[in-house]
């Protein structure tokens, strides 16, 4: 896993940062992850374009995965021309 130090600017201390691949992504960070606002991404999971989450105890997560795959099946559909014919810049 990458490690970064940094110093701390107010007492000269180095501080050392990891980076952690994560491949479970609570709501508000896979919304993030595809580029949506939390409402735009309850509604395409609602409507089947993003996938539903499982439960792990009384977390909700979806798995980095399954987010890549309807991203790129959505990506797909752009790709045919659906979506950019009625899109206004």
């Amino acid at each position: 896993m990458p490690r970064k130090t940094r110093t701390d600017a107010s007492t000269g201390t180095p501080i050392r940062l990891e980076i952690v691949p994560r491949r479970g992504l609570r709501r508000e960070d896979a919304a993030r992850y595809v580029g949506v606002s939390t409402a735009k991404f309850d509604e395409c999971v609602k409507d089947g374009r993003m996938p539903k989450p499982f439960r792990i105890d009384g977390c909700v997560i979806w798995d980095l995965r399954r987010l890549d795959a309807a991203f790129d099946a959505l990506s797909e559909v752009v790709e045919a021309g659906d979506v950019w014919d009625n899109l206004v810049l």
